[in-house]
């Protein structure tokens, strides 16, 4: 059965860095690309970063430059670093994986409608 499960979440500081894993079964290789999705009560799903099975990542505007996405093909493990962190980052992260036509982000966008796979998400809490 394919599982994606993440972890990392918590509560930190506006400042702080916190990061997220999200631990794939066997099936969630590198023919997939993976991506993080953050929900924020009463707002629209928000892709925040993608990566492709070798590795290219993009990221949304809003993350940009203070997120690293990352992944273990190895370990079937994906990453977010998440650096920076200020109240609007708050909320619950998920991971999400599927085809790199359904799952990507281009030019500060991150689309994830339909994607297949996903794990539960992760609650994230930065006070100011």
């Amino acid at each position: 059965r394919v599982q994606l499960v993440a972890s990392g979440g918590g509560s930190v500081q506006a400042g702080g860095s916190l990061k997220l894993s999200c631990s794939g079964s066997e099936e969630i290789d590198s023919k997939y690309c993976m991506a993080w999705v953050r929900q924020v009560p009463g707002k629209e799903r928000e892709g925040v970063a993608s990566i492709d099975g070798g590795g290219s990542a993009k990221y949304a505007l809003s993350v940009k430059d203070r997120f690293t996405i990352y992944r273990d093909n190895a370990k079937n493990t994906l990453y977010l670093q998440m650096n920076n962190l200020t109240p609007d980052d708050s909320g619950e992260y998920a991971c999400a994986a599927d085809d790199c036509k359904i799952v990507y982000c281009a030019n500060g966008y991150c689309s994830f409608d339909g994607a297949t796979y996903w794990s539960r998400g992760n609650q994230v809490t930065v006070s100011s």
